[in-house]
């Protein structure tokens, strides 16, 4: 059991029910009454933040989160098939643990995996950008500039992204992951 006085940023508590990481805390000693903690929580598997205030009696238990690097292999009908580097141990995620991230994932991609001491897969951390070849986009009109809002591409693991017009079918562009956005031609 952890108290208020053991809290520090990065650190994952068990909370509500559910794992949450502390993005931000402040301890707070007013001039009169007990002393107190505000803090910024995320919530491990929805990345939804909350704030929450913490009394001097209040305590949580820390969880100890492991982060292994894994390589993506290929993809097995339901299941992404991954290797761990170190050891080449291969496992199968479920692709509801993937979620959206398949369609930015590619294969001998190396991501990284966040375990609970239990096993589960709580998050899969991606590079910070990834490159991709276009493989349907709207042709390029005489006339249409390189500002404005651009047109609508798929890329070839099917996903959505706005491009500027003067991308073509067939280049490679690189994409920001956290954001799904269009950043250059690579």
């Amino acid at each position: 059991m952890a108290s208020m006085a053991d809290i520090r940023n990065g650190m994952v508590i068990k909370f509500k029910d559910d794992l949450y990481e502390v993005v931000e805390f402040l301890h707070v000693k007013p001039g009169k009454g007990p002393a107190f903690m505000r803090s910024k929580l995320k919530n491990i598997r929805s990345g939804r933040t909350i704030e929450n205030t913490f009394r001097e009696s209040d305590s949580f238990d820390e969880v100890r989160i492991e982060r292994t690097k894994k390589e993506y292999l290929y993809r097995d009908g339901d299941f992404f098939v991954l290797m761990d580097t170190e050891t080449y141990e291969q496992m199968h995620v479920d692709q509801v643990t993937i979620g959206d991230n398949e369609q930015l994932m590619q294969e001998n991609m190396e991501i990284i995996i966040a375990t609970t001491p239990e096993g589960e897969i709580v998050s899969v951390e991606l590079p910070t950008t990834v490159v991709q070849t276009i493989a349907e986009c709207e042709p390029n009109v005489k006339g249409n500039t390189a500002s404005g809002s651009g047109k609508v591409a798929f890329t070839e693991t099917g996903l959505r992204l706005m491009v500027p017009f003067f991308v073509e079918a067939g280049e490679k562009v690189k994409i920001d992951t956290r954001t799904r956005d269009y950043i250059e031609r690579a």
